[in-house]
């Protein structure tokens, strides 16, 4: 018999189960429902979840660093301007063919940069069926025989290319062509990286149609691109470097060194001269934008990581207003010399000044006479690349170097006398100065110019015996003993200069007596401007080679303003070698120069009478051949006169510099004085420029602006001599 309680315990046991089977019931209930919701309602975004992955970090190029003068002025911008661009987030061929068309009825875009090539591919594109009749069944057989599938593919593809005629090309329409050109500029770039499809002659009616139609135009966008813009037009543009457009993007010989550095493939690039130089500080930091794509590549995010600065800016050397100054010079007096009737050969000629203490190149003109081909005309075109990248015969402007060479190897030394007569050496023709000087010392010589001096103290560096209408035997080494003496002061060697693909000049190869005596009055080896520069800059300074220097300071970027902002690097002299010098030496040489401008023997005498300052200097005129562009013409060797000057001022503390030179100046025995021309009205400029702006300053202390500059660079340029003294 069952007793009350194990009945009551029996009753308990099934709602107990009961009750646990209606809890899992329930849980399972709300697991399905909400694994439901989980498929149905979020399945598509956890599966792009899943599937997402990060791209690499695109970096956006952003506008260059600008490019001011030593007094603040903008030489050279940045010019906004409308751009269209495309950027590839995973699109299909297709897919980018729809839109090229859709934004071909919306913008012009001429045809004119789509090869042959385009043209066969697009169609290709349009006409498949018919590009696929190209290659018959028999061929394709044979082909998969002999080649593997990648290789099959693409010879059938070339065999289509290949027998596309010129008739079935003649079927693209001008509204294709314009299709093309579009789609081309699509396909030109990167995916994921914006890519210019037009910023040339974008008017506001394109701007505002495209920006309207954007959601109808995936992948396009609106925005503001930038070009290179000149202040001062085409002033110093030779020097100041060339930029690659967007369609050359980096030049394909410097490809791996700038994608190695981050850059993008069609980012514009630096491609001479100071744009090239500098053109890691020019270039700016890239705005970065991660995009997160699923496995298809369609860009499910987009995140801004930085929104980039432009490039930073350049501070140069170069004092604008003295450059303007100096150019119209330099043009008027090339004007004049060719219309003299003394010269049909004469197109060119340069100057360079400096600051002998700092390496500062304050002015680097050049310019050239350059027959238009179309028009016939004659134009004048900048040229002052040309004072680094040209060499010439420089004539007597070398002597001071002949001399100090003939100090520093002892044959001769300060008071030493020479007899200035012509000499006769077997072999060869009567060689002499301008004029027999009889008895000169080595500071007369510089005065008059004696070529005699020069020789003589050349025969006695190669110990050789003059013996009149002897034959005259030297050792070959006095070459090398007079060169390496003239690479001290930068004649025959770089300059340094911050600058790419300097000259060196040319250095004779023939080794003979002759050659020897030609070198010592600079009619053999041929030298810059440039390295005239420096070599008179460093007799000017007392013997220390400074290297030139285009750029004296880097600033950061101000947004939205003309105003440099805080300095980043200041570039300080740098002095390249010292001339061993003993008492006397450069004293003489120092003498020697100033005597030429201020003695009434002097050969620049008369040029500079009545200057409000006192120079020092010597003139140049060399013998040589004309190597010019007009030489095909010629049948035979056309001799010519090169002339050239070099000086400072004032002599007894210099702070300027100057090297002129004016190649092919005349054929024949007489003709212009270009040269003392240039030299005197450059030199002009700059002290009369200096006087201005000390009135300006004076005028008006509390209030110039540039007379507090020109206060904080005075004072900056007096702490670069005491570096340079010590």
């Amino acid at each position: 018999m069952v007793n009350k309680s194990e009945k009551k315990k029996k009753r308990i046991i099934p709602v107990r189960l009961n009750l646990l089977f209606f809890i899992v019931f329930f849980l399972f209930s709300v697991l399905i429902l909400r694994l439901g919701v989980v498929q149905i309602v979020y399945g598509d975004d956890y599966k792009r979840e899943i599937e997402r992955t990060e791209d690499i970090t695109v970096n956006n190029p952003v506008p260059r660093g600008k490019m001011y003068d030593r007094n603040g002025k903008v030489i050279v911008d940045n010019t906004p301007k409308n751009a269209i661009t495309y950027t590839n987030f995973g699109a299909s061929q297709d897919e980018m063919l729809d839109v090229a068309k859709k934004l071909a009825k919306l913008i012009e875009l001429k045809p004119d940069k789509v090869q042959e090539r385009d043209k066969k591919d697009y169609w290709i594109l349009l006409n498949p069926e018919r590009a696929t009749k190209k290659v018959s069944e028999k061929e394709k057989e044979k082909l998969k025989e002999e080649l593997e599938a990648k290789e099959y593919d693409k010879k059938i593809y070339n065999l289509q290319l290949e027998r596309i005629t010129e008739e079935e090309l003649s079927e693209l329409t001008a509204d294709d062509l314009e299709i093309l050109a579009i789609y081309r500029a699509f396909n030109s770039g990167y995916a994921l990286t914006p890519q210019i499809v037009k910023n040339e002659d974008v008017t506001q009616k394109e701007f505002a149609l495209v920006s309207e139609n954007l959601q109808y135009l995936p992948g396009v966008d609106t925005t503001t691109d930038w070009e290179r813009s000149y202040a001062f037009g085409s002033t110093l543009k030779t020097v100041l470097g060339k930029v690659t457009d967007s369609d050359e993007g980096i030049p394909k010989e410097q490809l791996d060194y700038f994608m190695a550095r981050g850059y993008n493939r069609n980012d514009r690039v630096g491609k001479s001269y100071i744009e090239k130089q500098y053109e890691e500080v020019l270039h700016g930091q890239k705005a970065k934008v991660k995009n997160v794509t699923d496995k298809s590549g369609k860009v499910v995010e987009t995140e801004v990581i930085s929104e980039g600065e432009r490039g930073k800016d350049l501070v140069l050397t170069i004092d604008m207003d003295l450059q303007l100054e100096v150019e119209k010079v330099v043009e008027e007096e090339l004007r004049n010399a060719k219309s003299s009737g003394r010269t049909s050969l004469l197109d060119r000629a340069f100057v360079v000044m400096m600051d002998p203490n700092s390496g500062d190149v304050l002015t680097m003109a050049g310019k050239q006479l350059v027959k238009d081909s179309e028009t016939g005309k004659t134009e004048m075109q900048d040229f002052a690349l040309g004072n680094i990248s040209t060499s010439y015969n420089v004539g007597s402007t070398v002597k001071g170097a002949t001399i100090l060479t003939g100090y520093q190897t002892g044959v001769i030394k300060p008071g030493t006398v020479f007899y200035d007569e012509p000499l006769h050496i077997a072999g060869s023709k009567e060689i002499s100065s301008w004029k027999n000087f009889g008895n000169t010392s080595d500071i007369r010589a510089l005065r008059v110019s004696s070529n005699v001096y020069m020789f003589k103290t050349a025969i006695a560096i190669g110990e050789g015996n003059y013996r009149p209408n002897k034959a005259l035997p030297i050792n070959k080494k006095a070459f090398d003993t007079i060169r390496q003496s003239f690479a001290q002061f930068g004649l025959g060697s770089s300059t340094g200069i911050d600058l790419p693909n300097e000259s060196t000049g040319y250095v004779g190869p023939e080794k003979t007596p002759a050659q020897l005596l030609f070198l010592s009055i600079g009619q053999y080896d041929t030298y810059t401007p440039m390295q005239l520069a420096q070599y008179v800059s460093t007799i000017a300074n007392g013997g220390y080679r400074i290297q030139p220097r285009m750029v004296k300071e880097i600033h950061a970027p101000l947004e939205e303003t003309n105003e440099l902002g805080p300095v980043i690097k200041e570039i300080q002299p740098k002095v390249l070698n010292r001339i061993n010098l003993e008492d006397g030496w450069m004293e003489n040489i120092h003498e020697g120069f100033r005597q030429v401008v201020a003695n009434p023997e002097g050969t620049a005498y008369s040029k500079f009478l009545g200057a409000d300052y006192a120079a020092a200097g010597k003139s140049g005129t060399a013998q040589g051949f004309y190597d010019g562009p007009l030489r095909k013409n010629f049948k035979n060797p056309v001799e010519v006169m090169n002339l050239s000057f070099i000086g400072y001022a004032p002599h007894d503390n210099p702070e300027v510099a100057i090297a002129v030179v004016v190649p092919w100046a005349y054929e024949g025995h007489s003709g212009h004085s270009a040269n003392y021309n240039i030299a005197r009205r450059a030199l002009d400029a700059y002290f009369d420029l200096k006087k201005t702006r000390e009135e300006s300053k004076l005028a008006s202390p509390s209030t110039t602006d540039n007379g507090a500059a020109e206060g904080a660079e005075t004072e900056q340029q007096e702490q670069q001599e005491e570096q340079t003294e010590e």
